[in-house]
């Protein structure tokens, strides 16, 4: 078996996600591949932010600007650090998460593209799909869906 070379990880700042930018790391300190890790985003304004998370609760990290993600990065390139990781880097996306992940695969030649499980087995999640299923659905290299739920 040939070893892995590029990782990407894609995160949104939930719990979930950083499970899996864990996974990803763990992968990429084994095979001494290069780890991308992605956060996409769409811009949005501290009021807008604010308003979110009121209504939102627990689910607002979903709802980030370009600042919040610059801070879900670094909180991933740490965790991805404790899980021995040392060729690292970080790219916030804006865009929509699935053509925004496929996207950073391509622009790094990965060869693994590793995502968490949330969504996947949600009323919701197969009504209007979800990301795990939709990038393992139109990735054109292996996928990993972490168990992170």
């Amino acid at each position: 078996m040939v070893a892995y070379q590029t990782v990407v990880v894609g995160t949104d700042g939930s719990k979930s996600s950083f499970g899996a930018v864990d996974r990803a790391a763990a992968v990429a300190s084994a095979t001494n591949a290069l780890l991308v890790i992605a956060c996409a985003y769409y811009p949005t304004s501290k009021d807008d932010v604010e308003r979110a998370q009121d209504v939102l609760g627990d689910e607002a990290y979903q709802v980030v600007g370009s600042a919040p993600a610059e801070d879900t990065l670094q909180t991933a390139r740490d965790r991805a650090v404790q899980q021995g990781a040392t060729r690292i880097e970080t790219v916030p996306v804006r865009g929509e998460p699935v053509k925004s992940l496929l996207d950073v695969v391509q622009q790094h030649s990965a060869d693994l593209l590793v995502v968490g499980n949330r969504g996947l087995n949600t009323l919701a999640g197969r009504i209007l799909g979800s990301v795990p299923s939709e990038v393992a659905r139109k990735s054109s290299v292996d996928v990993l869906i972490a168990h992170t739920t």
